[in-house]
């Protein structure tokens, strides 16, 4: 939907380029009925009346042609005031227009709590962007590079337009009140840079840092990323294991995570699924009779992850589970405990 205020602009465009219109008709139809002018005399005629150029006339104008040319230079002083005034109007608002897009975008992202942060548009962190638009996650871009900013807005997704190593353009993108932070960039000096300033502002961040090189992993834990991807590590390992294991690859593959309406995997506090206070096991939580998903995973509140858990295995406060199911068992899931 484009903007209210190039809405204005434009209906009055229009109406100033139908009244001209109007007018032009007006003065060829008046001289050709009045002043009996041939079509192009009236056309002529009609022409440097309006625009007061003063050439003479093309006959002599009796009194009727003269009160009618009156009348059609008064209209037309206004009419071609109107115009002009709104032409140069929108000229000189088109910057505005912008600014007030990019004050109301700004707005909205200052309302943003708990969201992501994605630094960087790039091939990885356009994916990144993808996919927690598709899972319905809010999020804001960081991308330096103007040139972006066109494909920026085709995709409709917020931004700022800025360089993410300033404390500034970070706040600007909420990253205080973010949950999460994403540093897409192509340099892992970069990466490394905003890592920290990342830290810095919000202590409690959980940070993903992209990483080019095996050397800078180690740099980038201990600069306060929780978790740093190897894009072409992962890409090689990801290929290798296609050729050794190519069955089970394609069921990982298919366990796809792209959105609420087709999600087969679901990571699940144990808080939204009952009261911690007293203590049950995944036997209570009885989620295969009631939902149909299985608990392939568990995290404890360490941080410690254990696969296919047993039974019995009690479920401790902070700790998550990780469940398997088709999409409509997954729903069903949600929509048992009323998880969002």
């Amino acid at each position: 939907m484009s903007n209210p205020i190039i809405r204005f602009f434009r209906t009055k465009i229009y109406t100033a380029v139908f009244l001209l219109i109007a007018i032009l008709f007006i003065g060829v139809i008046g001289y050709k009925m009045i002043s009996g002018y041939s079509w192009v005399d009236a056309v002529y005629m009609t022409v440097i009346t309006m625009t007061t150029v003063g050439f003479g006339e093309v006959v002599p104008l009796d009194e009727n042609s003269k009160i009618f040319t009156i009348f059609l230079i008064l209209a037309s002083v206004v009419i071609m005031g109107y115009a002009l005034s709104i032409i140069t109007e929108y000229i000189l608002s088109k910057n505005n227009i912008e600014e007030l897009k990019h004050k109301k975008m700004q707005k909205n992202i200052d309302s943003f709590k708990g969201h992501v942060v994605i630094c960087g548009y790039g091939r990885n962190g356009k994916q990144a962007a993808r996919k927690l638009l598709a899972y319905k996650k809010q999020f804001v871009i960081i991308e330096k590079n103007k040139e972006v900013e066109e494909r920026l807005q085709i995709d409709g997704v917020p931004y700022v337009i800025g360089n993410a190593n300033e404390d500034e353009t970070l706040l600007l993108a909420g990253v205080n009140r973010a949950s999460c932070f994403i540093s897409a960039l192509p340099n892992d000096a970069d990466n490394l840079f905003v890592v920290l300033s990342a830290r810095q502002l919000n202590s409690s961040i959980n940070i993903i840092s992209r990483a080019s090189q095996e050397s800078s992993y180690d740099k980038l834990k201990f600069a306060g990323a929780n978790n740093v991807i190897l894009p072409d590590k992962i890409g090689g390992d990801h290929m290798a294991s296609l050729v050794v294991v190519p069955g089970l690859m394609e069921f990982i593959d298919n366990l796809s995570i792209v959105g609420k309406s087709n999600i087969n995997i679901e990571e699940i506090a144990v808080e939204k699924l009952y009261n911690t206070k007293s203590a049950r096991t995944i036997k209570d939580l009885d989620l295969r009779r009631k939902t149909g998903c299985t608990v392939i995973g568990y995290k404890d509140e360490n941080g410690e992850y254990i696969v296919n858990p047993e039974a019995e295995l009690e479920l401790a406060s902070n700790s998550k589970i990780i469940v398997l199911g088709r999409p409509e068992q997954i729903a069903a899931l949600n929509s048992e405990y009323n998880i969002d």
